[in-house]
């Protein structure tokens, strides 16, 4: 699909989407008074929890059941919760996971009764993988598998991007918190995973192509009550799913009223996914701050790993197994 029919296609679902969700939502804005900065436009500032066990795909058994009613809703929401219970694990293929007490994903799907997060395309599921990231996805195992050194290693594993910071942001097992920040210049995002701060440049047309982030480079304005953000020239491929460096993330934040806000972003990556697809959901103000994301301290793996490649290699047997 071309990304001019793309956007015709979405739109025409946009307007479809308005009238179920989009306008009870704005209806609510201009009903409830929200906080405003001195320049007028919405103070988002704070830290924003954006938990749900609502599925980011819809789940294959539903097919192309958007919503759920009130009855399927309850049930739904217990099954949920009951199949995310690492506790309930008792047949893990996993060495040394969690269990349930250390997962904070919350206990509630979203109240609109959704059945993904995913809102187009509208079977509620992430497109296919092209061939070319087929087979980059492959070359990225084989690369992890060998552990020559530190740099081959995912970013996430190695604690730097990913998870559910993103970019773009998705509810996760823990640490589901955003704190927003708004200068005259600025409209920062730290996330609680990762410890990581985006800083996004306000008012500028133009992203910096030199140097290139990992996070790719961020700016942002608005649109009526909306903040729009545009990131584009990520350093080569970033830590979100199979994306490539040529990844183009639009994300939208907007006050549904006082204490919760609205979060949808669109990813447009041809050399990935054969068309392009958009995730929505709510985030909720919260009370506690953000704490302090502390990965790696007293971990020995990745000092084990590499000191076994280094043995391998002393004794010539590099890249080979038994």
């Amino acid at each position: 699909m071309s990304i001019q029919n793309y956007h015709n296609k979405k739109k025409a679902f946009s307007i479809f989407l308005g009238s179920i969700l989009y306008f009870p939502l704005s209806l609510c804005a201009q009903t409830e008074e929200i906080p405003r900065l001195a320049n007028g436009k919405p103070d988002m500032q704070g830290t924003w929890d954006f938990r749900t066990i609502t599925p980011f795909q819809r789940p294959e058994a539903l097919g192309d059941k958007e919503y759920l009613t009130a009855e399927e809703f309850a049930a739904f929401e217990e099954e949920e919760r009951e199949r995310r219970d690492r506790d309930n694990f008792t047949d893990t293929t996993t060495t040394g996971d969690y269990n349930q007490f250390w997962y904070d994903r919350g206990e509630e799907l979203l109240e609109d009764r959704r059945t993904s997060l995913v809102t187009y395309p509208i079977n509620g599921r992430i497109p296919a993988l092209t061939e070319a990231a087929q087979q980059r996805s492959a070359e990225r195992r084989e690369l992890a598998r060998l552990a020559e050194g530190i740099e081959v290693r995912p970013l996430a594993e190695r604690c730097i991007m990913g998870f559910n910071s993103g970019p773009p942001m998705i509810p996760s097992a823990y640490n589901n918190n955003v704190q927003i920040v708004q200068t005259g210049d600025y409209f920062l995002l730290h996330n609680e995973m990762i410890h990581n701060i985006r800083p996004v440049r306000l008012e500028n047309s133009k992203h910096r192509d030199v140097p290139r982030k990992w996070e790719g480079d961020s700016i942002g304005y608005w649109e009526g009550d909306t903040m729009i953000v545009e990131t584009r020239n990520f350093l080569r491929d970033t830590a979100f799913g199979n994306s490539s460096s040529s990844m183009q993330l639009t994300e939208k934040f907007w006050m549904i009223d006082a204490d919760t806000l609205g979060y949808e972003f669109t990813i447009e990556d041809p050399s990935t996914w054969t068309e392009p697809w958009t995730v929505m959901f709510p985030m909720t103000r919260a009370d506690l701050p953000i704490y302090e994301y502390a990965c790696h301290e007293g971990n020995y793996s990745m000092a084990g790993i590499l000191g076994g490649w280094r043995m391998l290699e002393s004794l010539g047997q590099s890249g080979q197994q038994d």
